[in-house]
């Protein structure tokens, strides 16, 4: 059985799907089996993933659809060690279509129940706002981690998601829990992403993620070439930031394993 995690932020310009793509990319760097969904109609992870959106034949707006089955959009991207159900621009026409269909918020999670044995972790890289498609990530989810760039819209943004993620955890999804905060885009020089770092670890606790992702150009560059950071530049300090955040994810569920059989 997978364990599911929404990658999320209402707010734009986060790290979203950099932290999808390289998630993913280390997570199946550790021999682990990855699913990276993306259900945002921008298909950023998806050409991040050394896949062609333009290219692609099915996408997850005909999942949601029920056009297809979910294994015939399942991709596996060779360079990158992870297996990918696309997005493009279709999902917008797909999520327009999705308003009009019985159980609509339950559709990913009706789908990917299909596929939830055949891989350890399943990754949704979510839009940038509050809609259907980022409704339905959440009631699949298990889990919801949330980047976050330490500046003051940022931690606004933040508010908005948790009352979110309560509302559907009163509602769809009982289940769901904040997987971890995490980080990104620090920049140790800024006393204000200082002073936020400081805030989001005194209002969250453990919840924060000790892993920080900085600044850094290589990270910036790798979606240019269509891979994650670990396939562009492994040396790079982006490229060591989301290895290390995967070692820390996997010592927590070690630990609350653990904790659980004890």
């Amino acid at each position: 059985m997978s364990k599911i995690i929404a990658i999320t932020n209402q707010k734009g310009g986060v790290g979203k799907t950099t932290t999808t793509v390289n998630l993913a990319a280390t997570l199946a760097a550790t021999q682990r089996r990855v699913l990276l969904v993306d259900i945002d109609p921008q298909g950023n992870a998806t050409m991040g993933s050394a896949l062609d959106k333009r290219l692609i034949e099915y996408s997850v707006g005909d999942v949601l659809l029920a056009d297809i089955d979910i294994r015939e959009g399942i991709l596996a991207s060779e360079q990158v060690g992870y297996q990918v159900l696309p997005s493009n621009g279709h999902l917008t026409t797909a999520e327009v279509g999705l308003l009009q269909m019985p159980e609509r918020e339950y559709r990913l999670k009706q789908a990917l129940q299909q596929v939830s044995d055949d891989f350890d972790y399943i990754l949704i890289d979510c839009p940038p706002s509050l809609n259907m498609l980022t409704v339905n990530s959440l009631v699949a989810a298990d889990s919801v981690l949330i980047p976050t760039q330490c500046e003051y819209y940022a931690l606004e943004g933040l508010s908005a998601l948790l009352g979110t993620i309560e509302r559907i955890r009163e509602g769809a999804n009982p289940r769901l829990q904040v997987e971890g905060v995490l980080r990104t885009m620090f920049d140790p020089r800024n006393n204000l992403s200082n002073d936020v770092s400081a805030q989001l670890t005194a209002h969250f606790g453990d919840t924060v993620y000790r892993t920080i992702i900085p600044r850094n150009v290589t990270l910036a560059e790798a979606p240019s070439h269509g891979l994650p950071v670990i396939h562009y530049d492994k040396t790079s300090r982006g490229a060591r930031a989301y290895l290390a955040l995967a070692g820390e994810m996997l010592q927590r569920e070690a630990a609350l394993t653990e904790a659980v059989t004890e």
